[in-house]
């Protein structure tokens, strides 16, 4: 029998046999380590972890009387027992990983010696591995921390949709159990839940949409008249606005906040001293969403100016004087030179900017707390986005269920139509032909 046969064999039987087999101790000696270190707590812990995320918990915690005083018996918590059963499930996918690299090192040693090569030493080995593998050695540990702090947050997010984790089933008191689909039904045939959810749904993309494209047509034309031949001290208009972007939007929007309170705001207060009546900016729903639009503005439009300028500054002016040779003018000469040309290039910057406004949680929250109400929605205002309601359903109700599948609908909102559309902007279809 070949020695990788025999390699593969043993390893496959325990960690690091055959890697003793090939005259490679302290390597077999590691993977036993890491063999009994899985065993220990796959006996020890893993066991009890993985039940209890299938079960969630068998006993609630309770009061129970003993003689005559009365004391609290800690119970079961299902959502702790749901995070340590994914830190197990994680550690064992982990260990399994492992296990399968030891059994492809025994077989690619136990390959080379029956090609007659002596097996290396464990220094020798880690040579090896620096000059084959050194970006995979440097990644390893950065990657087994997205692992545990990363992805296992965002899988126990969606698993908390599938249970019945809101008020009043919260733990210890109460154990939590798995339902399934049931809160994606609800969300769906409940009509206190489907009206909210159709209605801030509905607003979410209205606002992403008017947000992108305001920001970024109202950066692109300041981005345009700055570079104008013509103008004068561009330093300092670029200076200038560009100081909402370096300011904390949090300051900005609490500012603003202010400004337009419909009593006590300098805006009404100067529109009433011209004989006008106020605006009630944040009560009124049609110009509370006229609001967020306007301060939207203020903090976006400098971003994509500046993405602007960079672009402009990039296209050969060339270009401008053979069209001016053509007899082109202003508007000609921006429809087909200049918008063309930063379209291309700032096309992604587009995507990802739709994807942030659906995700707006600052502008909307700071300036109007999704308020005015709406008295037919479920815990959500007239300008609450899906990602504002999630949160008042989450931090203020206790409806971690139903957040979670708002939480999962943003998801795949966002997702889908930033894959879709940004494999179809022409910056992604040219790299991917030189690619």
């Amino acid at each position: 029998m070949q020695k990788k046969t025999i390699a593969v064999l043993l390893s496959i039987l325990f960690m690091g046999a055959g890697q003793l087999y090939n005259r490679q101790y302290l390597k077999g000696l590691l993977f036993l380590f890491i063999h009994a270190a899985g065993i220990y707590s796959m006996l020890q812990y893993l066991q009890d972890y993985l039940r209890g995320l299938i079960t969630l918990g068998v006993q609630p915690s309770a009061m129970v009387k003993v003689g005559k005083l009365t004391k609290m018996v800690e119970g079961d918590h299902s959502i702790f027992m749901m995070i340590n059963g994914l830190v197990a499930l994680l550690a064992l996918i982990l260990y399994l990983f492992l296990y399968g690299l030891n059994i492809r090192d025994a077989w690619l040693v136990g390959r080379s010696r029956d090609q007659g090569e002596r097996p290396h030493h464990f220094i020798e080995s880690l040579r090896e591995i620096n000059r084959k593998h050194f970006a995979y050695m440097v990644l390893a540990l950065p990657a087994v921390a997205i692992l545990f702090l990363t992805i296992l947050p965002i899988i126990f997010s969606v698993l908390l949709a599938f249970t019945n984790y809101a008020d009043p089933i919260l733990p210890p008191a109460n154990l939590v159990d798995w339902v399934g689909f049931d809160n994606f039904v609800k969300m769906v045939n409940l009509k206190v839940w489907s009206s909210t959810f159709g209605g801030v749904l509905t607003w979410t993309l209205t606002w992403a949409v008017i947000a992108t494209f305001t920001t970024y047509v109202g950066g692109v034309l300041v981005a345009v008249l700055i570079q104008q031949p013509g103008i004068r001290f561009k330093k300092l208009w670029r200076t200038v606005l560009i100081v909402p972007f370096a300011i904390p939007s949090m300051i900005s929007l609490l500012v603003m906040r202010n400004m337009f309170n419909n009593q006590f705001g300098p805006i009404n207060g100067y529109l009433r001293a011209i004989g006008l009546e106020g605006i009630p900016w944040l009560t009124d729903p049609f110009w509370a969403k006229v609001t967020v639009i306007l301060a939207n503005m203020w903090l976006g439009i400098p971003v994509t100016m500046i993405l602007a300028i960079g672009v402009l500054t990039t296209i050969p002016k060339d270009m401008y004087e053979a069209a001016e040779v053509d007899g082109a003018g202003s508007v000609q000469k921006f429809r087909m030179i200049t918008l063309p040309m930063v379209l291309f290039a700032t096309a992604p910057i587009v995507i990802m900017q739709f994807a942030g406004n659906i995700n707006s949680f600052n502008v909307i929250y700071l300036l109007t707390s999704g308020d005015p109400v709406n008295s037919n929605y479920q815990y959500a205002g007239h300008t609450d986005l899906l990602v504002t309601w999630l949160y008042k359903l989450a931090l203020n109700q206790s409806q971690y269920s139903f957040a979670s599948v708002i939480g999962i609908v943003i998801f795949l909102l966002v997702a889908s139509f930033s894959i879709w559309s940004y494999r179809r902007t022409r910056s992604y279809k040219e790299e991917d032909m030189i690619a």
